[in-house]
């Protein structure tokens, strides 16, 4: 099982005019990261854009566990509103074919 964080690629509210515009990929990864180094969980693959979204996949714990961990990235700092889940079988041909699953809004 793998659940797929699905963020709307859009620019960080707060990006700076001439700035990396999607800075908050930066955050993410090195969120999630962290978290596979302290044993929370495992990325799955490298992020990667998939039509108007950023998609990053993470695997190697129990659903409840990996969903928990994409609310608290859809709730980081600058993550774009609109962040959503989908739980999907490992071998899916395409991101996005998995169970939706609502997140809590962004912080921003």
């Amino acid at each position: 099982m793998v659940v797929e964080i699905h963020v709307p690629l859009l620019p960080a509210p707060d990006a700076r005019d001439g700035g990396y515009p999607f800075a908050w990929i930066d955050e993410v990864e090195g969120f999630l990261f962290v978290l596979e180094d302290q044993g929370d969980m495992e990325v799955f693959d490298d992020g990667e854009e998939n039509g108007d979204v950023y998609v990053f996949f993470i695997a190697g714990a129990d659903e409840e566990t990996l969903l928990a961990v994409a609310s608290r990235v859809a709730t980081l700092s600058g993550v774009p509103a609109g962040t959503f889940a989908a739980v999907s079988a490992d071998d899916a041909e395409r991101p996005g074919l998995g169970r939706r699953v609502a997140l809590p809004p962004s912080a921003t």
